[in-house]
C-alpha cells in the first residue's frame, strides 16, 4: 500500500512539472514576429501611416514612409489594416507556423464614397440676380452683429486688449533692437519735443484711447 501511494505521488509530481513546463513554453513558442509591406492594389504604391491593429489586444503600429511594418503577435491573432480612403482588410496569423517569423504583402483596395448630386442653377439674367440680392432680408440680430464687428472703435479696443501674436511680438522685439543699435553711443531723441508725437497723442486723446476699459455694471 505504501509503495502504491509512493508511485501515485511521484506520478502526480511528474505530471504537474510537465504541465507547468508546457505552460511556460507555450506563450514563447506562439510569439511571432509579423512584418511586411502595405501597398495599393491598383498601382502597387506604398501606403505610409497605415494602422496595423491587433484585434482584442489593445496593441498596434503604423507603417513607415515605405509602407513597411513590423510587430510582435501571437498565433491566431487577427490583424486589421486600416488607411483613410481604402477598405479595411484583416488577416489571421496561422496556428500551424513552424517558424517564429511571418511576412505578408497587404494590398488595400480604394474605398469610393459617393456623395449626393448637387445641381447648380444660375440666375436667368443679371438683372434678376441684382434684384434678388438687394431684396434679401437679413435678420436684424445678424445685421447688428456684423455692424458691431466692423465698428472702428470696437476693433481698436480689441487691439488694445488682446495680446499680440507671435509675429507681432517678434516684430516689436526686432524694432526695439534696431532702435537700440541705431542710437548706440548717443542719446535717443525725446518725443516730448517731437510735434508728430504730440499730434498722435492729441488724436489718441480725442478717440478715447486713454479711457478706462472697464464699464460700470448696470442693474
Amino acid at each position: 500500500m505504501k509503495q502504491f501511494l509512493r508511485y501515485t505521488l511521484l506520478a502526480v509530481v511528474v505530471l504537474t512539472l510537465q504541465q507547468a513546463k508546457a505552460q511556460n513554453n507555450a506563450p514563447r513558442d506562439s510569439v511571432i514576429q509579423f512584418y511586411g509591406v502595405v501597398m495599393t492594389s491598383d498601382s502597387l504604391r506604398a501606403l505610409p501611416a497605415t494602422s496595423v491593429i491587433v484585434e482584442g489586444r489593445g496593441r498596434g503600429t503604423i507603417t513607415n514612409n515605405d509602407g513597411v511594418f513590423s510587430i510582435a503577435v501571437l498565433k491566431g491573432d487577427r490583424i486589421t489594416f486600416s488607411s483613410i480612403g481604402f477598405k479595411d482588410k484583416s488577416y489571421i496569423i496561422p496556428h500551424n507556423l513552424t517558424d517564429n517569423q511571418y511576412s505578408l504583402i497587404v494590398l488595400l483596395i480604394n474605398d469610393t464614397a459617393y456623395l449626393p448630386a448637387t445641381i447648380l442653377k444660375p440666375r436667368p439674367s443679371r438683372e434678376q440676380f441684382e434684384r434678388d440680392f438687394v431684396n434679401i432680408r437679413v435678420p436684424d440680430d445678424e445685421y447688428e452683429i456684423a455692424r458691431q464687428n466692423t465698428n472702428e472703435g470696437r476693433l481698436r479696443a480689441l487691439m488694445n486688449i488682446l495680446p499680440a501674436d507671435g509675429r507681432e511680438a517678434v516684430n516689436q522685439q526686432l524694432r526695439q533692437q534696431a532702435n537700440k543699435y541705431y542710437y548706440a553711443g548717443q542719446l535717443p531723441p525725446q518725443n516730448i519735443f517731437n510735434p508728430a508725437a504730440w499730434a498722435d497723442f492729441i488724436q489718441a486723446w480725442k478717440r478715447g484711447d486713454f479711457k478706462s476699459k472697464s464699464t460700470p455694471t448696470t442693474y
